[in-house]
C-alpha cells in the first residue's frame, strides 16, 4: 500500500480524534513511532491492521470508520488540495459522477506508483448511477460512499447513497440524484484563492 493512503488514514485519525487516539492505534497496530511516510510502500496487512486497531480503539465498525475517512478526505481543511483536484471532474455533481471512470488514471498521472481502486460507473437511468469499486483491500466502497456524500454537499446536490456488494471482490455505491440545485454548494474557481 502506498504511503499516501496510509498517511491519509493517520491524518484522519489525528485530525479527527487527536494525538492520543492515534498513539493508541499506532501501538495496537505495531506501527513505527513516527507513523507512516508518504512516499514509502507498506504491506497491505499493515494498513488492514491499522484500520482494525482504529475500529477497536474508537468502538466503530469498519464500514462506518472508512465512510468517515472518505468524508474527511474531501471536507477537512487539511485536505483542500484533494477537494480542488476532484472538483476538476465537472461543473455539476452529475458531471463529476460521470468522470469517476477516469479518476484512477488521473491520480496515477500525479503519482505513478499510487495503488488506486479500479472504478466503473454505470448509469441505470437518468438520475441513478452505480459505482463499482475493485481493490485488494476491503472497505474502499465505504471510503467512496463518504467521499461522494461530501462531494454532493460540496456541489450543493441532494442525493441518496447506498453501499452494497456486487460480484466477488466488487463493492458498489448506488447514487440517486434527487435535486442538483438543492443548495448553493461551496465556491470553486480554477485559480488559486488570493491570500
Amino acid at each position: 500500500m502506498h504511503g499516501l493512503v496510509n498517511r491519509a488514514l493517520q491524518g484522519f485519525l489525528t485530525d479527527t480524534y487527536g494525538q492520543e487516539i492515534w498513539d493508541e492505534v499506532r501501538s495496537q497496530a505495531g506501527l513505527p513511532v513516527d507513523g507512516f511516510e508518504s512516499m514509502l510502500h507498506y504491506e497491505d496487512q499493515l494498513t488492514a491492521d491499522t484500520i482494525s486497531a482504529a475500529s477497536a480503539v474508537l468502538h466503530k465498525d469498519r464500514c462506518t470508520l472508512l465512510e468517515d475517512l472518505g468524508t474527511y478526505l474531501l471536507s477537512h481543511p487539511n485536505q483542500e488540495a484533494l477537494r480542488r483536484l476532484l472538483r476538476f471532474g465537472g461543473d455539476r455533481f452529475f458531471d463529476f459522477i460521470q468522470s469517476l471512470d477516469d479518476l484512477s488514471g488521473r491520480a496515477r498521472l500525479a503519482v505513478p506508483d499510487l495503488d488506486m481502486p479500479d472504478l466503473t460507473i454505470r448509469q441505470d437511468n437518468r438520475n441513478r448511477f452505480v459505482l463499482e469499486v475493485r481493490w485488494g483491500l476491503p472497505g474502499a466502497g465505504s471510503v467512496f460512499l463518504g467521499a461522494l456524500r461530501a462531494m454532493a454537499d460540496d456541489y450543493g446536490t441532494l442525493a441518496f447513497f447506498e453501499a452494497g456488494e456486487g460480484e466477488e471482490g466488487v463493492e458498489t455505491v448506488v447514487i440517486e440524484l434527487l435535486d442538483q440545485s438543492f443548495s448553493a454548494g461551496r465556491s470553486f474557481s480554477l485559480g488559486e484563492h488570493p491570500a
